[in-house]
């Protein structure tokens, strides 16, 4: 009865979130312009909607609880903290400028605003590649976590070899009887491909804003129903503190200084997201960033302080784990051994992870289709070639290319268990984007810089990154999968931006500087 209440919710869910793209649909205008950025016309509570909606992803509400599991109370500061600093700092610092220039020069995309800002004609065809191989990944983490999570919804509803699933021991697994995951990404891929398919970017604002509002409030609902369960904040924490894992609420010890303090550089990746700089540029006005900026970081602790606070407790409850390893799916398996918290906080929390997958999913997808039309096909034929509605069709084709690919990996990767865990995958991808934001900071603050420079940077970080995930993942003797292995006791993005950075710095110093009409255009002197 509880997984065909939590199914019914599920599948009204994914109704309104497909009668919001026949709506949004009604409301699109035919143009490009409409169906990229909505016209420019985003109003304050949908944009901190849509921008805080599209952060927030499998890799918050499963990665962090299962961080939070194996590490303890520190999992907090060393991702919620820093995230909730470093985004709003981005969005006040670079995001509203970058808005200013889109606005005023009309782009859509990053590569349109960097093509101008360095004189580079061909950054598109070396950036977008890039772009698209480190949104893969993050892609994959949305659609395994989705699938794994329909399967867990649907478990014990279908009988039938097709539906089994067994332990390694030969016994039936607790899954059993659930949708295969490749299903289950599969009807997610298809609901997001929808709305996004017709009401564009529209679409994904308005069902980010939906998505946001449930994820936020059963988030809530199931954290009071757990607590209660435990006898109040008061008694969980003294369950935890009388269990072999009390070390979980201790705060040093899990993380040296260096790896604590390297991390930071992570949240850095929203300066260089495509689909967020996509976002920023639906803005009405400036004013319209004031409110994202000041409400970011309480929507961040109020989405992240239930996680951590689960995964620590599940470690009281489940029995202490040895550092180092890791449990997976560990508040899932929290609230199944749990049959009083079930009836109400499973609907909850299997909906509000849905919702956070899917509302980063649209907005990714969505960017692809924008980058690959304006920088490569209308770049590549002439901005005149094609009309409003071609445009806006060529996308949609490379929208649905897009999806399909990114289904395919997913579908082998879930069908041997082949993936890695949503926490690695996340900090991987981040890393990757965070290498490059000393691109957009140097475009936005520093008139010296040269596309010589952009050029270093981008090969550098490329090259860079590479060797280190081969050398994490793939090497013999490499991780296994779960934590990147630390460099001198830091993140590897610290070296990949340190890179990155000294060659962005050193190759614009060397290089002709920009002409004065650049200058001019992007740093205008005050009157």
């Amino acid at each position: 009865m509880e997984h065909l209440t939590t199914l019914l919710i599920i599948i009204g869910y994914f109704g309104v979130l497909i009668g919001l793209g026949i709506v949004s649909k009604m409301f699109f205008r035919g143009s490009s312009a409409d169906y990229f950025v909505i016209s420019r016309s985003v109003g304050s509570f949908l944009l901190l909607m849509s921008v805080f909606g599209t952060t927030m992803t499998g890799f918050a509400l499963v990665g962090s609880t299962g961080e939070a599991y194996e590490l303890g109370i520190g999992a907090y500061g060393l991702m919620a903290s820093w995230s909730g600093l470093i985004h709003s700092a981005v969005f006040f610092a670079v995001g509203i400028r970058l808005w200013a220039a889109g606005k005023k020069y009309g782009y859509v995309t990053q590569c349109e605003y960097f093509r101008d800002r360095f004189q580079a004609p061909g950054i598109a065809y070396l950036l977008f590649p890039i772009l698209v191989l480190l949104l893969i990944p993050y892609l994959l983490v949305g659609v395994i976590a989705a699938g794994r999570f329909l399967q867990a919804t649907t478990s014990g509803m279908f009988e039938g070899e097709f539906f089994e699933v067994m332990l390694p021991n030969g016994n039936p697994s607790p899954l059993s009887g659930g949708l295969p995951p490749w299903i289950g990404g599969l009807i997610i891929s298809c609901i997001v491909l929808f709305y996004i398919f017709f009401g564009g970017l529209r679409g994904a604002v308005w069902a980010n804003t939906l998505q946001t509002l449930v994820f936020m409030v059963t988030g809530v609902i199931a954290f009071y129903v757990i607590s209660t369960k435990l006898g109040g904040l008061e008694g969980a924490a003294k369950a935890l503190a009388d269990s072999p894992a009390s070390d979980r609420m201790v705060r040093e010890g899990h993380y040296g200084h260096l790896h604590f303090f390297s991390y930071f550089l992570i949240p850095l990746s929203v300066g260089m997201f495509p689909h967020l700089f996509q976002h920023w540029l639906t803005a009405k006005s400036a004013k319209t960033f004031r409110l994202t900026v000041v409400a970011h970081p309480i929507f961040i602790m109020i989405v992240w302080l239930p996680c951590i606070l689960i995964g620590i407790w599940a470690a009281a409850q489940l029995g202490s784990i040895k550092i180092g390893d890791r449990a997976r799916d560990d508040d899932q398996k929290f609230v199944h051994q749990r049959p009083g918290d079930r009836r109400c906080s499973a609907p909850c929390r299997r909906t509000r992870v849905l919702a956070a997958i899917m509302s980063s999913l649209d907005s990714q997808f969505m960017c692809l289709g924008t980058m690959f039309t304006n920088d490569i096909v209308v770049r590549l034929f002439g901005k005149d070639r094609f009309t409003d509605g071609q445009k806006v069709m060529i996308a949609r084709c490379f929208i649905v290319a897009i999806v399909a690919v990114t289904f395919g990996c997913a579908a082998y990767l879930m069908g041997g268990n082949r993936s890695n865990s949503v926490f690695a995958l996340g900090v991987w991808c981040f890393s990757g984007f965070a290498a490059l934001f000393p691109i957009t900071f140097a475009a936005v603050y520093w008139r010296r810089a040269t596309k010589w420079g952009v050029y270093a940077s981008i090969l550098v970080t490329a090259a860079v990154w590479g060797v280190l995930f081969y050398r994490d993942i793939f090497a013999a003797g490499g991780s296994d999968g779960e934590h990147e292995k630390l460099i001198f006791g830091m993140m590897p993005v610290a070296i990949i931006f340190a890179s990155s950075a000294l060659a962005m710095w050193l190759v614009s110093l060397i290089t002709k500087p920009p002409s004065d009409e650049v200058v001019a255009k992007f740093f205008p002197t005050k009157p």
